[in-house]
Order: structure tokens, then sequence, then C-alpha cells
């Protein structure tokens, strides 16, 4: 039987600021000059970059949103709830796993400057996703999130804002 452990061990994930385990899968070798992005980027990017994400049941990925879009692939384990925030103050909850019939798929898509965080549907057990990034992920574009100010933005959102946040 596979267990976070032995997925943890054997693609030697490291631990990821907002929470569980990753490791970098993929890094385009070809680039996008500064000049070809938009304005919030501050320098050049890599067309792609792709990672493996592992969530334990118990743990989740705190609040914390990107300059890129993110493409996310189901591969095992339990579902995943992905909680967006846009930034208009919309909400929505992303259902990413093999459970069709209750509304999951195997991609989600997080639009550029949503606010975002996720957990396993259940804290038996753990969640092995994929994320695609374009432009590439740089920590640079990483911002993790404050719950005092998302709490002062989003009000509405409090419940979910204090139960993933850091």
């Amino acid at each position: 039987m596979i267990t976070a452990e032995k997925i943890i061990q054997e693609y030697n994930l490291l631990p990821h600021p907002e929470g569980g385990y990753y490791k970098q899968t993929y890094i385009s070798e070809e680039i996008i000059p500064s000049e070809g992005l938009p304005e919030r980027f501050a320098s050049a990017r890599h067309f792609s970059t792709a990672i493996y994400f592992l969530l334990g049941g118990n743990d989740f990925s705190a609040f914390h949103r990107i300059k890129s879009d993110e493409l996310w692939h189901f591969y095992t384990g339990m579902g995943l709830l992905i909680y967006v925030i846009h930034p208009n103050g919309e909400a929505e909850i992303l259902k990413l796993g093999y459970d069709l019939n209750n509304g999951f798929s195997f991609q989600q898509t997080v639009k550029a400057g949503c606010w975002f965080a996720s957990h396993p549907v259940n804290p038996i057990g753990f969640s092995l996703v994929g994320c695609t990034v374009a432009p590439g992920f740089d920590f640079a574009d990483f911002e993790m999130g404050d719950k005092k100010d998302l709490f002062k933005q989003f009000p509405q959102h409090e419940e979910w804002i204090s139960k993933l946040c850091r």
C-alpha cells in the first residue's frame, strides 16, 4: 500500500511554506522576457513549471496567491478541496479528485491573483496532486495570506480564513 511517507521519501519531497510537501518536477528551458509579460511580473519567467504537491489528511495549504494561473492535477489518495477567493470577493470551492459523482474533477484551475487554500476531504490519508504554473512559478510571485489583512478585505469569508491561515 502506498503511503504519504513512502511518496515523500521516494520523490524527495520538501516541506512547502504554505503547508504540505513538494518537489519541482519540470521547469521549461525557454524563458519569456520581462517585456513579453504583464506588468505584474518584475522580471523574466520560464514558460511553465510543475510540481508534485502532497498534503497529509490533517494538514492544509494556507491561503496564498501567485501572479500566474495554476492548473491542479489529481494523482492519488483522498480528494482535495481548493478554497478560492477571487479579487472581487466572490468565492468557490473547487473539488479535485476521482469522485466524479459528487462534482470532483481530475483537473482544476486557480486564476492568477486569487487567494486560495486547500485540504484533503478526509483527515485519514493524504492527497497527492500536481500543479502546473504558466508563466512559470517563481517565489518572487508568491504571497502568503495574512489573517488580519484577509479578514479586513473579505469579512464575508471569515470562517475559511480562520480555518486556513497559519
